[in-house]
């Protein structure tokens, strides 16, 4: 994540802000709220990850706002048949947490994403949940404002209070990660059949936290990355090798402290609290 706005000429996405390409009626509607999820990220994949095909060239991730993730997601029955009972795009994944909070995954055709930002729908008329606040500031200022210090040092300085305010996704090659193109897999629970997957620790003699090491190809690599070896706050969820790993500050979320995981070939999502 950059510390400047998004420039579509050369950046490979943005995080914050609004999705591109899609009309008002097509953004997705949380079916716990009525309100519209709020945009996360919109990413440009790499060639080798349009595993959609060569006309699918990114991703725009959803999610429930923070503000509105208090004690885990109260089903309105009236709410939810009427999201889901309206038009969608037609690349539309829907996904849920294991507290019932919901997300989203639009895939993007070139000229989608190359298309005119997106204005948020207005809510349903059944919405009765206090209204979020990233709809009037924007996501990236509602996510500051509320922000431990931690997570604010990742900003250069305080967002613009917008909706449209922005920061700039770079794609960097990791220099080394024996991973890369291996699905995901749990030391504790391992795939069947296994793999050659290997884990980015071990422990040096009996296993303890003063014997716990990290192997030297994994110590540069970025908490933000699209596959190879994947550093959950808690177990290692079952996985293509074609996903996005995240933390909290990539778009503005409630994970406790921790991060989550994107499988965007198979559509699956999952976090895990620090």
């Amino acid at each position: 994540m950059l510390d400047r706005p998004a420039d579509r000429a050369r950046d490979h996405g943005w995080v914050y802000g609004l999705p591109p390409g899609i009309t008002s009626e097509q953004w997705p509607l949380d079916p716990v709220t009525g309100y519209p999820l709020m945009h996360g990220f919109t990413l440009l994949l790499p060639e080798d990850y349009r595993v959609h095909g060569e006309d699918i060239v990114a991703v725009s991730f959803f999610a429930t706002p923070a503000d509105h993730t208090d004690g885990g997601a109260t089903d309105t029955p009236e709410i939810r048949e009427a999201v889901l009972a309206r038009p969608s795009h037609p690349r539309l994944s829907r996904m849920t947490d294991i507290l019932d909070y919901e997300y989203a995954a639009l895939l993007l055709t070139r000229s989608e994403y190359e298309g005119a930002f997106a204005t948020p729908p207005a809510p349903l008329a059944l919405a009765t949940a206090e209204r979020p606040r990233w709809l009037d500031v924007g996501g990236a200022s509602a996510f500051y404002g509320a922000a431990p210090p931690f997570a604010q040092k990742m900003f250069a300085g305080p967002p613009r209070a917008d909706l449209t305010a922005n920061l700039g996704i770079a794609l960097m090659p990791r220099a080394s990660d024996p991973n890369a193109g291996k699905p995901p897999q749990d030391p504790h629970f391992p795939r069947n059949p296994p793999s050659d997957y290997q884990s980015y620790y071990y422990f040096d003699g009996v296993p303890s936290p003063e014997n716990y090491r990290l192997h030297d190809w994994g110590k540069d690599h970025a908490h933000n990355h699209l596959g190879g070896t994947m550093r959950p706050c808690q177990a290692v969820p079952e996985m293509s090798p074609f996903y996005i790993e995240f933390e909290e500050y990539f778009g503005g979320y409630n994970f406790g402290t921790g991060n989550a995981q994107l499988d965007f070939r198979d559509m699956k999502f999952d976090w895990a609290c620090g």
